[in-house]
């Protein structure tokens, strides 16, 4: 019987012939950390008397980045004195998101095995690996063996057609799949994306969507690799001779196949406090907001920066709403720089924060005060996410979010675009 990436790769990495449903202990290619969750994972290393890793580690530092406080301090000096000690890279405050630099670095390639402490790690399944996030336990443990067990998944067959109408991105679509299938409709499942509209799409749109597989309660999320994918490794140094085909067979059994036709979607908005409530933008507008961001491991690369960029250029920030930008990483940055996106953002009010994490997860960078409203372009907005409990967090597009900064509310991106 044919087999599911998911199956593939767990087979390939068990040296097993594995199937949804089996147990297996694993080889581990990659493995990382972030400052919310490496101090754990030293603490363990060192109980457990390791004198060398067993597997590819980094770690990076991009939830509280530059730190914010006394205690966290201590965290990334930890987390840099541990870097030494063992030899193992440290993206540290100003390179950006793990999920993005990561990648950027060329460290993941498509077929591998990756584990993360961070629940985001799904991202890398845009380019063809199996990346799950992990608790730092456990990630200590694939540290200390360079393996680790997992339950074979059963996987759902995602197929989105139909013409992608102007204003209507990947988090977009991302956000209106999520509401279809419920934040708890794949839990423990992987999903593998296919379609006219996945071939079309660039890598920036790609992670977007791997990124949010979690927010459905996937294990792991897949996208073809194909020339797309192949052009972005090269472009980051990967040898192609190390960029393996990863698809799943023609005749692999699935839990289900799901079709989505978007020839009619609008751009999204998720509602507080879940990801899984987004409506079409037309049915709240005219909600007033007092913050906007733009950013996270989600939508702050450069695809990202850009669609913000052509909104807000010639325009001003509406008084009273502060607009926040984190690029997603140093290289995105520069980037930026050059093309004359942060002077476009600079000359409209907003203001760019260093490459991280920050005002996503509310260690700083953006704290909303109690009864604010926000519209951000992350990947969740539970209460408290963004450091508040009391304030309201609305999820949308990079466009949704800078036509909002530009009105003052929530406004539909179409009329600037």
């Amino acid at each position: 019987m044919g087999k599911t990436i998911a199956e593939k790769i767990l087979s390939a990495h068990s040296g097993s012939d594995l199937s949804a449903g089996d147990f297996a202990v694993c080889k581990i290619d990659f493995a990382f950390g972030q400052d919310g969750t490496s101090s754990i994972i030293i603490d363990r290393v060192k109980e457990l008397g390791i004198k060398k890793l067993k597997t590819r580690f980094c770690m990076v530092i991009d939830h509280s980045a530059p730190s914010p406080s006394e205690g966290v301090s201590r965290v990334h000096k930890k987390m840099r004195s541990f870097s030494q000690e063992f030899k193992s890279p440290l993206f540290d405050i100003g390179c950006g998101v793990c999920h993005q630099v990561i990648p950027e670095s060329g460290e993941i390639l498509p077929g591998n095995l990756v584990l993360g402490a961070d629940s985001h790690t799904c991202t890398y399944g845009a380019l063809g690996a199996f990346s799950t996030g992990v608790g730092s336990t456990d990630l200590a443990i694939a540290l200390a063996t360079g393996k680790n067990w997992f339950k074979v998944p059963q996987t759902l067959k995602i197929i989105i057609k139909g013409k992608v109408l102007k204003g209507v991105y990947p988090k977009d679509i991302a956000l209106h799949i999520i509401t279809a299938i419920k934040s708890d409709g794949a839990t423990y499942k992987a999903l593998e994306f296919y379609g006219p509209v996945i071939d079309s799409m660039d890598m920036d749109g790609r992670f977007t969507i791997a990124n949010m597989v979690v927010e459905m309660g996937a294990k792991a999320g897949f996208m073809p690799t194909d020339k797309t994918t192949i052009n972005w490794l090269l472009s980051r140094g990967v040898s192609p001779s190390k960029i393996k085909d990863i698809f799943a067979d023609k005749d692999a059994k699935y839990e289900g196949i799901l079709e989505f036709d978007i020839s009619k979607l609008k751009p999204q908005v998720s509602l507080p406090h879940s990801v899984d409530s987004a409506k079409s933008v037309s049915e709240i507008e005219n909600t007033k907001i007092n913050e906007a961001f733009l950013g996270t491991c989600t939508n702050g690369r450069l695809q990202d920066l850009k669609i913000a960029a052509k909104i807000l250029k010639s325009r001003r920030v509406a008084p009273g709403v502060r607009f926040i930008i984190a690029p997603s990483s140093r290289l995105v940055f520069l980037k930026a720089l050059e093309l004359g996106l942060v002077e476009i953002f600079i000359k409209a009010g907003a203001v760019i924060v260093a490459p991280g994490c920050g005002p996503c997860v509310g260690t700083h960078n953006g704290i909303p005060a109690d009864s604010e409203i926000v519209i951000s372009s992350a990947n969740r907005n539970f209460k408290g996410r963004m450091g508040n409990p009391n304030a309201f967090i609305y999820l949308a597009s990079p466009a949704t979010v800078a036509a909002s900064a530009v009105k003052g509310y929530i406004t539909d991106p179409r009329q600037f675009l």
